[in-house]
């Protein structure tokens, strides 16, 4: 791993990095289950190195824990929506302990929120959002 690599070096897909969203939560207001629901629904983790139209390395789909029992409550979630035959394709997205984090540069930090009408937020975090807020209204902030 490149490490503090730029958004630009990750773009390439070759510093052995991940784009992905760093989330605390105190467990007294949400569940680790609950929140791996809202993550298999509002993604799609049956495409290998993939999300959307965005392709390589660095979009593949992953849960990074920083504790093996987090980890093992990932795995067990996974296997029973393979069980459950939950996709019509097997889930690709990793399981690994958090390894290394870098924060991505300012410009990035709520770029949904200050660009809803940039194509990408417009076409693919749109939709996302959408669906979060049908499926899991209960767990929004007014």
């Amino acid at each position: 791993h490149v490490p503090n690599p730029t958004y630009e070096q990750v773009c390439e897909g070759t510093t052995g990095h991940v784009e992905v969203v760093r989330l605390r939560y105190d467990e007294r207001v949400i569940d680790l289950r609950s929140l791996l629901e809202i993550f298999f629904t509002v993604h799609d983790p049956t495409t290998l190195n993939r999300q959307g139209n965005d392709v390589g390395t660095q979009y593949r789909s992953g849960i990074y824990t920083e504790s093996e029992e987090d980890a093992e409550q990932a795995r067990a979630f996974i296997e029973g929506l393979t069980q459950a035959r939950a996709y019509p394709s097997p889930i690709v997205t990793e399981v690994q302990p958090l390894a290394m984090y870098s924060a991505a540069e300012a410009y990035h930090q709520d770029y949904f929120e200050h660009h809803p009408n940039q194509g990408y937020c417009a076409f693919v975090v749109a939709p996302k959002v959408l669906k979060l807020e049908k499926a899991f209204a209960r767990w929004l902030k007014d």
